[in-house]
């Protein structure tokens, strides 16, 4: 059976597991930590980073976007989560890389705080990291409001932009609760919380917890 690697609080774990249950796609998770168990990982990831798929042959993928475009492959062009051509693709790729730049700046802070005294961390470059976050996060803000009130962001039915967008925007609210007012985003937080009450989301869930030391 295919395993998949890493913890369910991970935005990038996450997505992969939850198009697995969405294609009916049965799998062993490998409930690992990139600091507790970060040698196990890389048996099979030189980069011990997460998610890595682990095929029956053997053969791992790594990376988020690969894994997930090996299962669109494995579903086929009719069930396939990302728009093969044209503007529907451009828009729901553009919105994944808004997401992952989102998450990447606040990855930034979460480890600056995690990692670093307190006294040491470097103002001027956490607030750099907010700009950046708040500019993604803003963006895609726009487009929501933009599409009105279709279900999905992306034309008739759930996309990968759908399923990376929710997860990332849950674990930045969760991890940097601090770094968000209440009324912020309110249709991205309406879109998400949609998103998050569909089973297959409900089921794949993990309560963040901080990175080890």
């Amino acid at each position: 059976m295919i395993k998949l690697i890493g913890m369910f609080d991970s935005p990038f774990v996450r997505p992969v597991a939850i198009a697995m249950k969405l294609f009916g796609m049965p799998f062993e998770h490998l409930n690992w930590s990139t600091g507790r168990d970060f040698d196990r990982i890389r048996e099979y990831n030189p980069l011990g980073r997460v998610p890595t798929l682990v095929l029956d042959d053997g053969e791992a993928l790594v990376e988020s976007s690969a894994i997930l475009d090996y299962l669109d492959e494995l579903a086929g062009p009719q069930r396939a989560m990302l728009p093969t051509s044209g503007r529907e693709r451009r828009t729901a790729l553009q919105l994944i890389a808004l997401a992952n730049g989102a998450m990447d700046k606040g990855r930034d802070l979460i480890y600056e705080r995690v990692y670093r005294p307190e006294e040491k961390w470097h103002e001027p470059w956490l607030e750099r990291c907010r700009t950046q976050m708040h500019g993604a996060l803003a963006e895609i803000e726009r487009y929501v409001v933009k599409n009105g009130a279709r279900s999905w962001l992306v034309g008739g039915r759930m996309t990968r932009a759908d399923l990376v967008v929710a997860c990332i925007f849950t674990l930045m609210t969760d991890a940097l609760a601090a770094e968000f007012k209440p009324g912020d985003y309110p249709a991205l937080r309406t879109f998400v919380a949609r998103c998050e009450a569909l089973p297959e989301f409900e089921e794949i869930r993990e309560v963040w917890s901080p990175p080890k030391k």
